[in-house]
């Protein structure tokens, strides 16, 4: 054997990142591994934090240190050794970036090719492929110019277009807020007493000031005094040089200010009170215009076989893709065939159903990782790690065979696929499974087994004991007199459905991705209902976040310790007064060394405990606040339930956080190293405690165990006897088989789509066996 032929694994030697315990294995190269394990266990934490992170570094460090100054800086992982490490390719399930104007088109390359197309074949022929971009202005400038050329100077006067497709009115988001000026200000009031009622504009404070030292208001004035051009200067005026401390700052009207810092952003992505502000105080209309389009009239005028770039945009890219494929245009041949790839692989993935102009911010997790996997099926690239983190979060039963064979063909091409997994039917086609645990947290970190899927079948681990499960179809059904009646829905797909929910009972509703679930499930429900929605929405925190101070039970715990020892409750937050000054409360030092990696040593003065020394001394049922810190949760829930150390408050939410599975986590493990399925139970864990009548949740199956859905069944099922109603969207056959009621939508996805197609009970659903739900369901089932 030639020894280039020798390096056929990826060896870990002795990795130690986060909750791994000195775990050495060997991953064949050009095969498809499957990481499984409960979550919590230490699967990211070995294929992302450690292999893939390990391997991005390196390939960071090839370029030189001016281009590293522009790239992101990554520690090297806790690992002895890592051999054999190819290219790694990381598609994971975060959004694809909260920008307004990224759209499905803009972030896969099909909006640029399009663009191409329509400035190369459009009528009437309005300019280059920019003229079609409404991200890009259009720009007219005129004026002289000297040319020093030849025998003497000579003055040209030009007039130049830059062209670009953006429209106008909206500067290319397609939508135009109108501001409800009774929310941003009391006009009963004067600046100086707090008359502005925008968030971060308090009365004294520089936002504030910035008004009331510029010169042109009074700040004694209530706002119902101002004249006409006081007004106008107070909310509308354009920007102007003004001098306020000797400081030169730029004064302009509320109004700019406020679509500056809040309406230039997508809505979902600010701060819960910027956003609940923003949806009290804005309303988005479509822009009347451009129609929504986002482009300018010529943009919209050019044509290809009676369709513009707009129109073409707003297909459903299977339709599309027919509509390309029928073109025929020698001339641009090579450019069609690209765009037909693209789109096809769109089809083939099972994202068919959205349209290029549907921006990327309102994907799911699982179609922003199936849209990223785009770019990928097509490569020519062989010999390349690509790491998968759960792709079939999303994914209805019939679509996981699918994303199967995607996974399969990228292996058959010479590649290493390393993917995250709980789905059994893709945990099946692996080659080689390397299975994590034995349990969660400081519980896990170990690999438990290494081997094939009938070895692991036999060995006894948890998801050995769990791959083979099969829920039964219940046989006594919870029965409603109670219904919430939805009428002529129609958004998005829906085409006017009317279905009545089952009240009182465990609602399951079903169908392929895009048939139109959430639609109606999210936007058909009266928000007036008393509804609690659990979705997949991330939490937004920084590394000092952490579960104590998210679910607020560090309030109720510094207050305790307060009492017990009549100091004030500052002392006792690492955010506060007792932090450690060396460290500023992080426990860790963080040393910013330019274009190199950012380096986290532990604090010297603290020891990484992250208080004051003094404050250490106050103790609360003899533990003292960071020792309360490093509890898991089972561990505090016992230590808050009794004795001198009772907190009633933190309790109830521990004992939440208990019962939807998180029991191993520490309550200060910083939020930034949670997992996707470990921050929606958290989430869970918050909700459970408003007083809602109806509970949404939004696929809690997601990042799963086998052995922990169980759990959760109980958990919706105890929700549901405390008199909840629970509506779940979700593809998970054992939850379809616990639900007492089900609605199927479909048959298809998009306009193909947004139908009941099936009402009733599992056993129903399962006897009925006329739509893909019902299938699928008896199979799993044991009824086919």
């Amino acid at each position: 054997m030639h020894s280039a032929d020798s390096h056929d694994f990826l060896r870990v030697t002795g990795a130690r990142e986060n909750n791994l315990k000195d775990v050495s294995v060997e991953v064949p190269k050009r095969r498809l591994t499957v990481f499984t394990g409960i979550s919590g266990s230490g699967k990211s934490s070995l294929v992302f934090d450690t292999i893939a992170a390990e391997s991005q570094r390196l390939i960071n460090e090839t370029y030189s240190a001016f281009v590293q100054g522009f790239m992101p800086t990554l520690a090297r992982p806790e690992v002895d050794v890592l051999d054999g490490l190819t290219t790694a390719i990381i598609v994971n399930q975060e959004r694809m970036g909260a920008n307004v104007r990224s759209t499905v088109g803009t972030a896969t390359d099909a909006n640029a090719m399009l663009r191409i197309l329509f400035s190369r074949l459009g009528q009437p022929q309005i300019g280059p492929p920019i003229a079609y971009s409404f991200n890009v202005p259009t720009r007219k400038a005129s004026g002289s110019m000297t040319v020093d050329k030849g025998k003497g100077e000579r003055i040209s006067v030009r007039n130049v277009v830059y062209h670009g497709g953006m429209c106008p009115r909206c500067e290319g988001m397609g939508s135009v807020s109108d501001i409800d000026l009774t929310q941003l200000y009391d006009e009963s009031k004067s600046l100086a007493e707090g008359a502005i009622t925008v968030p971060g504009y308090k009365a004294g404070g520089w936002s504030v000031r910035y008004f009331t030292e510029s010169g042109f208001l009074d700040p004694d004035k209530p706002i119902t005094k101002y004249t006409k051009k006081e007004l106008h200067d107070f909310l509308y005026k354009e920007p102007v040089k003004v001098k306020i401390n000797n400081i030169n700052l730029t004064y302009e009207g509320l109004v700019p200010q406020i679509q500056k810092s809040f309406l230039s952003k997508d809505v979902d992505t600010l701060q819960p009170h910027i956003r609940e502000f923003v949806e009290r105080a804005v309303a988005f209309t479509a822009c009347p215009d451009c129609g929504g389009t986002r482009l300018n009239e010529a943009a919209r005028s050019s044509k290809i076989a009676g369709k513009s770039i707009a129109d073409v945009c707003a297909m459903q890219i299977s339709d599309l893709a027919e509509w390309v494929r029928e073109l025929d245009e020698p001339s641009a041949k090579p450019l069609l065939d690209a765009l037909q790839e693209t789109l096809d692989s769109f089809v083939e993935i099972g994202l068919g159903y959205l349209s290029l102009d549907r921006p990327s911010g309102t994907l799911s997790g699982g179609e922003a990782q199936r849209t990223k996997m785009i770019r990928h099926l097509g490569s020519p690239l062989t010999d390349v790690t690509y790491v998968f983190d759960e792709p079939t979060i999303g994914l209805h039963p019939h679509d996981v065979q699918r994303m199967n064979d995607l996974l399969v063909q990228l292996r058959d091409k010479g590649n290493t696929v390393l993917v995250v997994e709980h789905e059994p039917e893709t945990i099946q086609i692996a080659d080689h499974i390397i299975d994590l645990g034995p349990g969660a947290g400081s519980a896990g970190g170990e690999v438990v087994f290494e081997g094939t899927v009938e070895e692991l079948r036999a060995s006894g681990t948890l998801t050995g004991e769990h791959l083979d499960d099969r829920a039964a179809v219940k046989s006594v059904f919870r029965t409603s007199t109670e219904r919430l009646e939805i009428r002529n829905a129609n958004q998005h797909n829906l085409q006017d459905v009317d279905v009545d929910i089952p009240l009182g009972v465990l609602v399951v509703v079903t169908g392929v991705a895009g048939s139109g679930k959430s639609s109606l499930v999210q936007g058909s429900i009266p928000k007036d209902a008393g509804v609690v929605l659990v979705d997949q929405t991330e939490i937004r925190g920084s590394r000092r976040s952490n579960p104590a101070t998210y679910t607020g039970m560090l309030d109720s715990i510094r207050k305790a310790f307060a009492k017990a020892n009549d100091v004030k409750p500052g002392l006792f937050s690492p955010n506060s007064d007792g932090a450690c000054p060396n460290c500023n409360g992080n426990g860790v030092i963080y040393t910013e060394l330019g274009f190199m990696d950012t380096v986290a040593t532990t604090c010297e003065v603290c020891e990484g405990k992250r208080f004051q020394a003094e404050v250490l001394e106050y103790e609360l049922g003899g533990r003292n606040i960071s020792e309360v810190f490093a509890m898991s949760v089972t561990e505090a829930e016992e230590f808050f339930a009794e004795g001198e150390s009772r907190v009633p408050a933190a309790h109830a939410i521990l004992e939440r956080m208990y019962a939807v599975g998180l029991g191993y986590l520490s309550i200060g493990q910083p939020l930034t190293t949670l997992s996707g399925g470990e921050r929606q139970r958290l989430k869970l864990a918050i909700h459970m405690a408003e007083k809602g009548g109806i509970y949404i949740l939004d696929e809690p199956t997601s990042g799963l165990h086998l052995a922990d859905v169980d759990h959760l069944l109980a958990l919706l099922d105890q929700l549901v006897e405390s008199g909840k109603s629970v509506i779940v969207i979700e593809h998970n056959q054992a939850v379809m088989a616990h639900a007492d009621w089900i609605i199927d939508l479909g048959p298809g996805a998009g306009h193909d789509g947004g139908r009941v197609v099936f009402e009733g009970t599992p056993a129903d659903l399962v006897a009925d066996g006329s739509t893909l739900t019902g299938k699928h369901l008896a199979e799993y089932v044991g009824a086919a």
